[in-house]
């Protein structure tokens, strides 16, 4: 029989993968969100639950009487919303996976490369403190009644939509036009990028899987760049061939532009490299498919053909600033 498995979520840059690869290895898929245009639709065949994840009485009508092997929980970033969801749904799933994050893991990095085992502390970012929080009511639940739950710790994941760096699709527009791009740090330090198709492939493999209960798995890619190497690349596919970089501390980002304080100081100020063992043991067979050099053309590509795609003018304004502050013109 196949699989039955319902995300909760189903159309963002990670989820929408996993759908996509669920459905290809013949598992019985169900999304449940707010049914809103989306740019990663779901392939045929795919069951289509309606619900504002918000309105916990319609989301007890919507999913009343209804079974399923797999929960996989993508929109739960509080203790509050995923105590709601494993309330209604306690009893009637036979596995509960929760996406946590990889920028829970300590910060400052004790030792790379990061595994499972390595500590959760955050003091910088409330998302990454507010993941770990949830994971800990996931493991109690786990120890004092059984409840099935297993734990996804993305890390940076992106596709051709969403744009893996600071300033997002507005960097790719000042690339081309010679503007400075800012990098943070002196960007050598070290990052893993995971395109949604090679997260997808072990996330789907981890469904249904019983050694996976009461477990958490990180999931991320082979490829290890430097920051001045994901930029090289972006200005690559973007066919220009000596962008203009500016290297700013990102302490000092963070003062001028507090908004990106939690995932510079709390996640990309830090070098990221992983061991992936654990989750190959159950996912046998995977291999990246997807380095940043191909992900980069798709990024430029997808960014081509939708002139349309908003870009945060705001963000880059407050990059001029730096620029002009950090000497360069703007």
């Amino acid at each position: 029989m196949s699989l039955r498995v319902l995300y909760l979520g189903g159309t963002g840059t990670i989820s929408a993968a996993c759908v996509r690869e669920s459905a290809a290895l013949d598992q019985t898929v169900t999304v449940l969100n707010r049914g809103r245009t989306s740019v990663r639709p779901p392939p045929e065949g795919v069951e289509a639950l309606r619900a504002d994840l918000d309105d916990t009485a319609t989301l007890r009508q919507v999913l009343d009487g209804r079974r399923f092997d797999v929960v996989a929980d993508f929109c739960s970033f509080t203790t509050e919303r995923l105590a709601r969801n494993v309330g209604l749904l306690r009893g009637r799933v036979g596995q509960y996976v929760f996406i946590s994050s990889a920028s829970a893991y300590a910060k400052p990095v004790p030792s790379l490369p990061i595994t499972e085992s390595t500590p959760l502390r955050n003091p910088y970012w409330q998302y990454s403190r507010d993941k770990i929080a949830c994971e800990r009511y996931l493991t109690d639940a786990f120890r004092d009644d059984g409840f099935p739950m297993t734990i996804v710790r993305p890390s940076h994941t992106y596709d051709e939509v969403f744009v893996p760096v600071t300033g997002g699709r507005a960097v790719i527009e000042r690339l081309r036009a010679g503007r400075p791009v800012i990098v943070p740090g002196d960007g050598t330090s070290l990052w893993t990028l995971t395109h949604a198709s090679d997260f997808a492939f072990c996330f789907a493999r981890l469904l249904g899987r019983s050694q996976a209960i009461g477990e958490a798995y990180h999931i991320t890619g082979d490829e290890v760049l430097p920051w001045n190497a994901v930029y090289a690349e972006l200005a690559r596919a973007a066919g220009v061939a000596e962008p203009n970089l500016v290297h700013v501390a990102s302490q000092t980002i963070a003062r001028f532009i507090p908004d990106l304080s939690g995932t510079l100081l709390g996640d990309k100020a830090h070098s990221a490299v992983f061991d992936n063992a654990k989750v190959r043991a159950l996912a046998t067979g995977f291999a990246q498919r997807v380095p940043f050099a191909r992900g980069a053309e798709a990024i430029v590509a997808y960014g081509d053909a939708h002139p349309e795609l908003p870009v945060d003018h705001g963000l880059d304004a407050a990059f001029d600033g730096l620029a002009a502050w950090a000497g360069r013109d703007a």
